[in-house]
């Protein structure tokens, strides 16, 4: 028998379109398959696509147009083929098979069938399959990260997302499930876990019949990793009980990422969001009290259609009012098969760009403000690249999450995959500066003798 087939992957999109990434490499090297990053060299390459907005789904169409120039056998998988499963394959007569986003772990049967001639098409209608710790997985991240997927799907209809028809409905994973992997990953040497899904306070819902994200949270505190963090947290979810479990379990890191989306009652209320505007000051007071030490990350969306001047400004005033560490801001994006596509007063999109400057600008002197307090002060950094001709290091503190947030640039010796005390020096907008502070070695004991 000849070598199998060279498979390359092209990921584009989100943590979650990764962690799919990742058990479609395992699977592929666990059968044999030779893996190459050069998309040159392969014989198929895999993109995995997203389809949340539409310059997600320009930059994948793109992509794929520019592999089937370049006549490579291109395997279409993810949240675009799960979209367009209809008319992918006839649009793209390069494309060799699509595959949806409940269906990636048949990559392997997916990769034979196009070698034995068949134009393969896998993509089950209601995406229901979740991997857990039994699949394999070839990390793609940095060695010091993993995100560890906690759920799947979405059973909230927010006006303006795509969500669950891309991705089914909530699927949560066990507690011993997750934990298990996240006993592997440390094995692997990561020093943090990222925890995902779509709303992680919903975590456990649909398989116990009630949240369990405090249950989960104590059980991870089991497990060798310095630091774990928790995105897309919805307000209303961190309860007492969840607040607890992040406050007395020392891994879990007091940083929040909080779906906030906007701050006016009537703009959530078209937008479909299921809990009311008015909550979120008194939510956040509460975050706050609860947990004096939380980073708070947050993202909201301008031009919303119907958002009116003064929607905006009570926006505007909510951030300056509670002056959040971490800030995204998109304008809204009207996807085809939401309840927003077809809503009156659309926003226009010179607008909705405006809006959008005007709410970045606002919050940079606030993020500026909350590095500059930072300066003098020595925190913990997770180095993640070095450059020895330089004497550099690069990293983050706890306050930063990967690929989101800010950096920590480190002069001074660290090692690699480390955590390490660094005292800032400087700091500008979003990004730290600092020196690696020298740990004392410990003194042997000694005796003395009295006089």
């Amino acid at each position: 028998m000849g070598l199998k087939p060279t498979v390359a992957f092209n990921h584009l999109g989100c943590e979650k379109n990764r962690v799919d990434t990742e058990h479609m490499l395992g699977l592929l090297v666990q059968a044999g398959y030779q893996v190459d990053a050069n998309e040159e060299l392969a014989d198929y390459v895999v993109v995995n696509t997203c389809s949340f907005i539409e310059a997600a789904r320009e930059e994948s169409v793109r992509t794929l147009v520019e592999l089937a120039a370049a006549q490579k056998k291109v395997v279409i998988t993810g949240c675009l083929a799960q979209h367009f499963q209809h008319e992918l394959l006839e649009e793209i007569p390069e494309a060799v098979a699509l595959v949806g986003t409940g269906d990636y772990n048949r990559i392997v049967e997916v990769i034979e069938r196009a070698e034995a001639g068949e134009r393969v098409k896998l993509v089950s209608p209601e995406p229901t399959y979740i991997a857990d710790e039994t699949v394999p997985r070839y990390r793609t991240t940095a060695s010091s990260v993993a995100y560890l997927r906690v759920a799947e799907g979405c059973d909230y209809r927010c006006a303006f997302c795509i969500i669950p028809h891309l991705r089914g409905n909530q699927r949560s994973r066990s507690i011993e499930s997750i934990v298990a992997e996240a006993h592997q990953l440390a094995a692997e040497g990561v020093q943090e876990l990222v925890l995902i899904s779509q709303i992680t306070t919903n975590y456990g819902l649909d398989l116990y019949g009630k949240p369990r994200l405090a249950d989960l949270l104590r059980a991870l505190g089991e497990v060798d990793v310095p630091w774990i963090r928790m995105h897309y947290a919805y307000p209303t979810g961190l309860t007492p009980e969840v607040i607890a479990a992040i406050r007395e379990t020392p891994n879990v890191l007091p940083y929040l990422d909080l779906p906030l989306q906007h701050s006016h009652p009537e703009v959530l209320r078209a937008m479909n969001r299921p809990w009311q505007g008015q909550v979120n000051d008194n939510v956040i007071h509460r975050i706050k009290e609860a947990l004096p030490e939380a980073v708070l990350r947050t993202t909201f969306i301008v031009g919303f259609p119907g958002e009116t001047e003064a929607h905006f400004e009570h926006l505007l005033a909510f951030v300056e009012r509670h002056r959040f560490d971490h800030v995204g801001v998109f304008s809204f994006s009207a996807e085809e098969g939401t309840p927003a596509y077809d809503l009156p007063d659309q926003v226009p999109e010179a607008e909705r760009d405006r809006r959008r400057e005007i709410l970045m600008l606002a919050q940079q002197p606030i993020a500026w403000e909350h590095n500059r307090a930072h300066i003098g002060r020595v925190v913990d950094v997770l180095i993640e690249q070095e450059n020895p001709a330089t004497g550099m290091a690069l990293g983050r503190s706890a306050r930063f999450a990967p690929e989101v947030d800010g950096l920590v640039y480190v002069s001074g010796a660290a090692p690699l995959n480390a955590i390490v005390p660094v005292a800032i020096t400087a700091a500008d907008t979003y990004d730290l500066f600092g020196e690696v502070v020298p740990v004392a070695p410990a003194l042997e004991p000694s005796l003395s003798l009295a006089p």
